[in-house]
């Protein structure tokens, strides 16, 4: 935390660098907003919110803090459920007003405070889809840097694998383009924010061939038989089928398996990808049909809105075998609450076909992210959710590869940070003394 005469002085400083409607105290409405994030046990209070609106003014705000003393934080979408986008006592540099997105042929060059739903909406106008999450409101800067699963991966890789290029403002002061510095690119797709601020991106573009996708509910008394259905179908290495499986609680239905099933290969082979979805077990509801990619995201946005309390955990393996089937399904059946449930996010072909060495991102092997999040309500007491989202995360540890997703881990599981970069750990740690000597960015995790 820093002193209050250290924010003062910031304070003062700011003011002198950058218009007085960028910098923002504790009851200003602008300060409320960028200290309200997608999780609402987040409850870190910024001292100070700084509301950039080019990377000139970034930089500016990244050496003022410095020169006090406060330590400062980055804003992006405000999704990350753990709540790094924001410095207790500190500066949070908001990048909210940086959300102008064009496009440029078969890229789109998006602001570094860029929501995932605005790139989206941006290509949409050209024809054209991007490698994003599952959800629109999530910061596309975040998402990205640390890896972004997502409906596309498939056919259109990781968000990472999509970078081109980007701006960005280091420690240092200096505003610099990776065109000059593929070291430091190289670092950015999958090390996380953690060397400067990415005041705007180059991001490749996908054409839009026709989206198939959406929704089918299966009984709970038929998890079994569905989950090997989709270990099965997972692993027949069709390129088009991205497939998501949620154990979760659907209001009306009670427990059961929700898949969404997003076909993005060749038009002529969707009917086939999505009959061999609806054949995993009795559907009890679907809404799989043509769509787009905004209405995708948007079904996402719905069932997670901003304000539930979240505590989420990650494990990744390489299969989904019959003994961590009765392993999950044990769990769901025991969740503390309906909002607690377990994902898997699939990860294949051509994410699969980068290069190992291509970007910092540590594992380029087919594999299934076992997603445990638990979300409650505001008056809902955390212990029952934090306890069982521990207890499977430590279940699966023998079952489990080594590491995990960047983007979901935290600093004090070092037994997965130690090995969530791969064979990139020391080469990520030499980009950070480069770039960031004195620690001054922390977003994903490092294995120091």
């Amino acid at each position: 935390m820093s002193s209050a005469n250290a924010v003062d002085q910031l304070a003062r400083r700011l003011g002198e660098r950058l218009p007085p409607d960028r910098v923002h105290r504790p009851g200003d409405q602008a300060h409320t907003d960028a200290s309200t994030l997608w999780n609402g046990a987040v409850t870190t209070q910024p001292a100070l919110v700084v509301r950039p609106r080019t990377g000139t003014e970034v930089a500016a705000s990244v050496t003022a803090a410095q020169e006090f003393g406060v330590g400062l934080s980055v804003r992006g979408g405000g999704h990350d459920w753990a709540g790094r986008s924001l410095r207790e006592g500190g500066l949070t540099i908001d990048l909210g007003a940086m959300r102008e997105v064009r496009v440029e042929g078969d890229t789109a060059v998006a602001g570094g405070g860029s929501l995932a739903g605005d790139v989206v909406a941006a290509a949409a106008s050209a024809g054209a889809n991007v490698a994003t999450g599952t959800a629109g409101l999530v910061g596309m800067a975040g998402l990205t840097l640390g890896g972004g699963y997502g409906l596309l991966l498939g056919t259109a890789g990781l968000a990472a694998d999509n970078l081109l290029g980007a701006e960005v403002a280091l420690p240092d002061g200096r505003l610099v383009s990776t065109a000059d510095d593929p070291g430091l690119l190289w670092a950015l797709r999958g090390g996380g924010g953690n060397f400067g601020v990415v005041t705007s991106m180059r991001i490749r573009l996908h054409p839009d061939r026709g989206l198939v996708g959406g929704m089918v509910i299966f009984p709970w008394d038929e998890a079994a038989k569905v989950l090997a259905g989709y270990a099965e179908l997972t692993a027949s290495g069709r390129d088009g089928l991205t497939l998501l499986v949620e154990m979760t609680f659907v209001p009306g239905i009670g427990s059961c398996l929700l898949a969404v099933p997003v076909w993005s290969g060749e038009p002529e082979h969707a009917d086939a990808a999505i009959a061999d979805v609806h054949r995993l077990g009795t559907a009890l509801n679907t809404t799989v049909g043509p769509t787009t990619q905004q209405d995708l995201l948007a079904q996402f946005d719905q069932a997670v809105p901003t304000g539930m309390h979240w505590d989420i955990r990650t494990r990744t393996i390489a299969e989904l075998t019959p003994e961590i089937i009765d392993l999950l399904t044990g769990f769901a059946e025991a969740r503390p609450g309906p909002g607690a449930g377990i994902g898997l996010r699939q990860f294949h072909g051509a994410a699969t076909r980068v290069g190992a060495d291509d970007t910092a991102f540590g594992l380029r092997t087919p594999h299934v992210v076992v997603e445990i999040s638990a979300g409650r309500g505001p008056d809902d007491e955390a212990g029952p959710y934090r306890t069982w989202v521990e207890d499977v995360r430590s279940a699966l540890e023998p079952h489990a590869l080594p590491g995990g997703y960047p983007n979901f881990l935290l600093p004090e599981q070092t037994d997965q940070v130690a090995h969530a970069y791969g064979a990139h750990a020391a080469r990520l740690l030499a980009a950070k003394q480069t770039y960031d000597p004195q620690g001054v960015f922390t977003a994903t995790p490092l294995p120091y």
